[in-house]
């Protein structure tokens, strides 16, 4: 770790957004103060003494896994400016990256957040964006690609890029609405992130490059987030630097970005853009996270044509396992947890027409569940929300999956504006049969989602839509159950139908063990399978029936014995006994009718007759 000798001196960006120049649409380069302003949120270096020979992408093992890269000794404690001259502002110290990343728990999460950037420049003429993994050339380690040919940011938009909480995304459209998704989503995925963008403002073209780096902030023990970024302008025939103090600060950022990015040289910095074109933006994000057992975090090798989960692709490919665990797994519900091209192509509801999303090479063909649904109707709610707010009818389309006869698989899909939240949100208890293989889909704008877009903010319009759904689940049921082979609620005898033998032994009351589910549940929300000392589920439908057919044998034989007796001793076989323990503790001999009360009266009349013939006979 390298300690100064005399602190860094930084230049601040001051984020300028006068209405006079949003009127005139003007996207000049933001103005520099060399003075410490009120919420400024990061800074550009000014000048960085010798790195003292410390390797760019070497990095502590300690450091390299993401749960433990907060873990770390920052520099000398920082000197506050205490000048009244100047009004205070709060610095940001490079923990906080760390900390604000951990929002993600789940790495797909941070990967949807930069596809949502991608989408959200459609309006603004983007047609594609591409997922890939490259290789870094100074270690021939894997990194993270995603590039756009949306309208790109000029040198004031990538600052407001590169600041913590700052958005220009208003309006209603546009998925990312808080500021933080970018730093959030790409430190969760890496310690370091570069980015390339290519924008035309107002008939003047720019490029510009800024540069994310944990490792540097943390190698170089630096008490505050500092952001070297560097800008061009390309309007002319031949590319201009952009300078807005002097060529030693210019070049001096230039330097910080060539030693801790992926690129030894300016010329091989400069290539990044050749395959941009006029617009558009590249991230890259490298220094890629390991997990607790030092491999990285996301496989590559698993697909060429996919990025999954490591850890969870592992239990997935788990051999010999039964059959029905085998089905799980490779439904959309669980597939979506390990593999990226399974998540993404259900991450958003509606299909694109003039945009692709490219994985690994190949584009990733959208998924519609509510499509793909049996007996599916389409259930109207209109939400109780404020009485200025004028909110249309929520359309909720509920149906079975195609495999409800083999698998538990059930719960809603939560879209807002367009992108998933929650998938396969399980409204109904476990305990009941009631909602088995029951799969909805829905768009719920009118609440708001958590800032990692993995879960929505309990709030009241949550609960209410909470118990709305429970509401549809069960209406559902009532009227469709039988048509997948179930009784229908309330009825005594099983409706017969034309659906396979195996849909209709399923008991109308059934544990979610007893289907091979466990009361656990996943960081999914779903149900996890029970697994026996041997390794295959508890139970299954195979095993239910053949319980039911044991119980129709055990029937059947005490209907036989029951008619055996009635031959033998002439009794009606309407008539069984049992014993009834009273409050006294005697225990009293009592029938239990099923016709009528005139066999009783028989029966009687005929025992007490035969009772006094005997007594007749044996005394006189």
């Amino acid at each position: 770790m390298l300690h100064q000798k005399e602190p860094i001196n930084k230049v601040v960006v001051e984020i300028d957004s006068s209405s006079e120049d949003e009127a005139e649409g003007s996207n000049r380069p933001s103005k520099i103060s060399s003075h410490s302003r009120p919420n400024t949120m990061i800074g550009i270096s000014d000048s960085l003494e010798d790195t003292g020979g410390v390797s760019t992408v070497s990095l502590m093992a300690e450091f390299r896994s993401f749960w433990k890269a907060g873990n770390y000794e920052a520099g000398p404690e920082a000197k506050f400016n205490s000048n009244p001259d100047h009004l205070e502002h709060a610095r940001v110290h490079p923990k906080f990256l760390h900390s604000n990343a951990t929002s993600h728990k789940w790495a797909f999460g941070a990967i949807a957040e930069l596809m949502d950037n991608a989408v959200d420049e459609i309006q603004n003429g983007a047609t594609f964006v591409k997922v890939d993994k490259i290789n870094v050339m100074k270690d021939n380690s894997p990194a993270l690609l995603f590039q756009d040919d949306g309208g790109g940011m000029d040198p004031q938009g990538i600052r407001k890029c590169m600041s913590l909480g700052y958005s220009s995304k208003k309006t209603n459209t546009t998925i990312g609405q808080y500021g933080n998704g970018f730093k959030t989503s790409t430190i969760r995925l890496g310690a370091d992130v570069i980015v390339f963008s290519r924008a035309i403002r107002a008939g003047k073209a720019t490029q510009s490059v800024g540069l994310l780096s944990y490792t540097f902030l943390r190698k170089t023990g630096q008490d505050d987030v500092i952001v070297p970024m560097i800008d061009f302008d390309i309007s002319g025939n031949w590319v201009e630097k952009i300078i807005y103090s002097s060529e030693k600060d210019w070049s001096s950022n230039l330097n910080i970005i060539l030693e801790w990015c992926p690129f030894q040289s300016k010329e091989e910095l400069m290539e990044q853009f050749e395959d941009i074109g006029s617009h558009g933006t590249k991230v890259i994000i490298y220094n890629l996270w390991l997990n607790d057992e030092g491999i990285y975090e996301l496989s590559f090798d698993d697909d060429d044509e996919d990025i999954r989960l490591r850890d969870e692709a592992n239990l997935a490919s788990t051999t010999k396992v039964p059959k029905r665990v085998a089905e799980l797994r490779s439904h959309m519900s669980y597939r979506l947890r390990y593999s990226l091209r399974a998540y993404a192509s259900i991450l958003y509801l509606r299909k694109f027409t003039n945009f692709k999303i490219f994985l690994r090479g190949k584009p990733i063909e959208q998924y519609s569940i509510a499509d793909d649904l049996m007996y599916s109707k389409v259930v109207s709610y209109k939400p109780q929300t404020s009485e200025a707010s004028k909110e249309v009818a929520v359309e909720t389309t509920i149906g079975f999956i195609k495999e409800a006869s083999t698998l538990g698989v059930s719960g809603f899909n939560v879209y807002h504006k367009n992108r998933l939240i929650r998938p396969y949100w399980k409204v109904t208890s476990g305990g009941a049969s009631k909602g088995y293989g029951v799969v909805g889909v829905l768009e719920a704008n009118f609440i708001e989602p958590a800032h990692d877009k993995q879960d929505f903010e309990r709030s009241s319009l949550y609960i209410r839509l909470e118990a709305r759904l429970k509401h549809i689940v069960s209406e559902y049921w009532k009227t469709h159950c039988h048509l997948m082979g179930y009784t229908i609620p309330g009825s005594t005898n099983s409706t017969k139908t034309s659906t396979p033998a195996v849909n209709r032994h399923l008991p109308l009351v059934t544990p979610s063990s007893s289907l091979g589910f466990s009361s656990q549940k996943d960081p999914m929300g779903r149900y996890k399978p029970v697994q026996s000392i041997e390794g295959s589920p508890t139970t299954s439908v195979d095993l239910i029936c053949a319980e039911n057919i044991k119980l129709f044998m055990r029937c059947e034989a005490h209907k036989q014995a029951d008619s055996e007796l009635k031959e033998k001793w002439g009794m009606p076989n309407q008539i069984h006994f049992k014993f009834m323990i009273r409050r006294s503790g005697k225990k009293v001999l009592s029938p239990c009718l099923k016709t009528g009360s005139l066999e009783f009266i028989y029966v009687v009349y005929s025992s007490f007759s035969m009772i006094m013939w005997a007594f007749f006979v044996l005394y006189t």
